[in-house]
């Protein structure tokens, strides 16, 4: 699996980053979720990149103009609820593309640790398409790899993957190598260093879907 860290480069990327992290932004719901949204659009701008495109010819009013498109079926997958605003984002740039939907949560154990349950899953036939698979965190890798798992059994084998998480942990980066099919590629904005023993990311920026929408029960 290649690992692409957009953080890595001086844009204003990092500037969203930044605002989605700092306690005193987040008290901004409004301003949270548009973070993530403007993420979305910068993520799917750089997966276009790496698309197959074709020449298409474009009538204007007063000619003929040779543009290269993309031209791959594209799937933007989410993780409820989180991922919500990161896939607007990305949709903001494939507004032509099918949608997956998959709800996913930790169920903690008495004793400690935790396994992913899902409830729900909605999409359509994925077989041989593109897939962006988008979550705003990225902890264990734990949730990515219980919804793709769902995903391939709902509507098919994805001819290519994208996962997109903003925020991730060095932990779960190496997880996923291990475990993503190979040719599949991570785009993250950070990766942090460290796991507590609830498997928070620390620095992290706190619950995300919490952040973008309010508590929960």
């Amino acid at each position: 699996m290649k690992v692409v860290n957009l953080g890595e480069h001086s844009s204003v990327l990092n500037l969203f980053v930044s605002q989605l992290r700092d306690r005193n932004f987040q008290k901004d719901s409004l301003r949270f979720r548009m973070n993530l949204q403007r993420l979305g659009q910068i993520f799917g701008y750089e997966i276009s990149k790496t698309l197959d495109h074709s020449i298409r010819d474009v009538v204007t009013p007063l000619g003929i103009a040779n543009i290269e498109v993309p031209d791959e079926k594209i799937v933007v997958a989410t993780i409820l609820r989180a991922g919500l605003p990161l896939h607007e984002g990305i949709l903001q740039c494939f507004d032509g593309a099918e949608n997956a939907f998959v709800a996913a949560y930790r169920k903690y154990h008495k004793n400690g640790g935790f396994d992913i349950h899902t409830e729900y899953c909605t999409c359509p036939d994925i077989t041989g398409k593109t897939m962006i698979l988008a979550d705003t965190m990225l902890a264990t890798g734990s949730s990515v790899e219980v919804a793709y798992e769902v995903l391939c059994r709902e509507g098919g084998q994805p001819g290519k993957l994208h996962l997109v998480c903003p925020i991730a942990s060095a932990q779960a980066v190496e997880n996923l190598k291990k475990k993503m099919p190979a040719g599949s590629t991570l785009w993250v904005a950070a990766i942090d260093p460290e796991l507590t023993g609830h498997a928070y990311i620390v620095p992290g920026l706190g619950d995300a879907g919490d952040l973008a929408y309010g508590a929960k029960l």
